[in-house]
């Protein structure tokens, strides 16, 4: 028996038992909320081979890298202001609010205590800002220390936030229940629409398809792949940016969503907001 008990030991081998700790939690409590949205997902490949090419001129020229994510967020800000039911959210039972302003919440990954942890870097209206603008608002969320007071909401919270955010289960459930259906509170903390950036981490060839999400509308900006496309009858290398689209099925059917994509698929294939960039940086 006593053999029998090692043998099974040698065979688990060694491990580390590491805490699920509170702010895991809320990440969990905030993912099965967004289970609750009935949530239709498009996957895409849009040529960005144009767009790159502007802003690697423009770097070699001015030594100014231009964040692609932020050019990413102006074609998405720009597509959302033109399409307003995918910059929107219920409120109550009867009521849908939709909003001028595109807040964008944008997730970048802090260290606190040696773990990483999602800080959200919230940019007002961004269908009012310059890539430029998107792009500082982004760099300076990454250079921030933080501590466990903004690593969550971006900014110092109030005595509320901070009970929300360290409350027990039952009552932060009892919160999200209230929020659910208050699309004012809503785009107060988490904006309009969501950009996740996880190509940003490194090379990532695939899609990802998000569980749900709270916002309505909902981006996740994956790799970049070379493959063979055809562009003036003739066949050549292009750049294509795997993108993944979760919007909210309650506001917005297939026929909206066909124009919306085909918009935003327009805007970026054209390297939308880049003329300025382009202009500079030819010799």
């Amino acid at each position: 028996m006593i053999n029998k008990k090692r043998e099974l030991m040698d065979n688990i081998g060694k491990y580390q038992v590491k805490p699920f700790t509170k702010q895991r939690r809320n990440i969990e409590l905030v993912t099965k909320e967004g289970w609750r949205k009935k949530s239709t997902h498009t996957v895409l490949e849009i040529d960005v081979t144009n767009a790159r090419e502007i802003i690697q001129k423009h770097k070699e020229k001015t030594g100014e890298k231009i964040s692609f994510t932020a050019w990413v967020i102006k074609c998405v800000a720009q597509t959302l202001s033109e399409n307003k039911d995918f910059n929107a959210y219920r409120h109550g039972k009867k009521k849908i609010i939709v909003f001028d302003d595109v807040d964008i919440a944008v997730p970048i990954e802090k260290i606190v205590k040696d773990e990483a942890r999602p800080r959200v870097c919230l940019i007002r209206k961004a269908n009012e800002k310059s890539i430029k603008e998107i792009s500082n608002e982004i760099r300076i969320a990454q250079k921030e220390d933080v501590s466990e007071d903004t690593e969550i909401l971006g900014h110092k919270t109030t005595r509320l936030e901070n009970f929300a955010l360290n409350a027990p289960i039952f009552i932060q459930r009892f919160l999200l229940w209230i929020t659910r259906k208050n699309a004012i509170l809503k785009k107060k903390y988490i904006g309009t629409t969501g950009v996740t950036a996880v190509g940003m981490k490194g090379y990532f060839p695939g899609w990802i398809i998000p569980l749900g999400s709270i916002a309505s509308t909902l981006f996740l900006v994956s790799g970049i792949t070379k493959k063979p496309g055809i562009v003036g009858n003739k066949i050549s290398i292009r750049e294509y940016l795997h993108l993944t689209i979760s919007s909210d099925h309650d506001l917005v059917d297939g026929g909206p969503l066909v124009r919306f994509v085909d918009r935003l698929n327009g805007l970026m294939e054209k390297g939308y907001g880049l003329d300025n960039l382009l202009n500079n940086a030819m010799p």
